[in-house]
């Protein structure tokens, strides 16, 4: 049915399709049909990209703003038929612009949040960042440095970087 819509709103305005994208699997993560189509826009073989709804082209509104925003750059013209977004019109342009400026609040707003979280967190004494694995195993790293003499080895037998190795011999 959606397909069809689409179709049918594309035949209206005088568009022909050249191709269509039907992607099955809620929440898939990789949706290689529409990296093709995305590919077809870098390449300039696409003009206007039709959906019936702007869900069903991106799983969240960073992803929808910034292929959007790509597009726009691109020159293609974005369509959403449910939602009655069309950019090809100048009100659809500035509805654009607006989910492109909640976006950006809605970024800084969870980057604050974190900051506030990370500040709380060094305040109540916690260490923050990656623990130390090594310092647990610096006596198993010099017993083997001596065995072996050769960092790749010392690492990979206690499962540590060759870099942690270094600093503790």
């Amino acid at each position: 049915m959606q397909i069809e819509r689409c179709s049918e709103y594309a035949s209206a305005r005088g568009w022909s399709v050249v191709q269509e994208v039907k992607e099955v699997g809620s929440g898939a993560i990789q949706r290689p049909q529409r990296a093709d189509l995305l590919k077809l826009c870098r390449k300039r073989q696409v003009d206007i990209v039709v959906v019936w709804k702007l869900d069903r082209w991106g799983r969240s509104v960073s992803d929808v703003v910034s292929t959007l925003q790509e597009l726009q750059e691109l020159g293609v013209q974005f369509v959403s038929i449910t939602e009655v977004l069309d950019f090809t019109t100048a009100m659809g342009r500035a509805m654009s612009g607006l989910l492109a400026v909640f976006s950006e609040f809605e970024r800084d707003m969870i980057s604050e949040r974190v900051k506030a979280g990370l500040n709380q967190a060094r305040l109540r004494g916690k260490r923050l960042g990656r623990p130390p694995k090594v310092k647990e195993k610096e006596i198993e790293i010099k017993k083997l440095w001596k065995k072996y003499g050769n960092k790749s080895l010392v690492a990979r037998e206690l499962g540590v970087s060759r870099r942690s190795v270094s600093r503790i011999i």
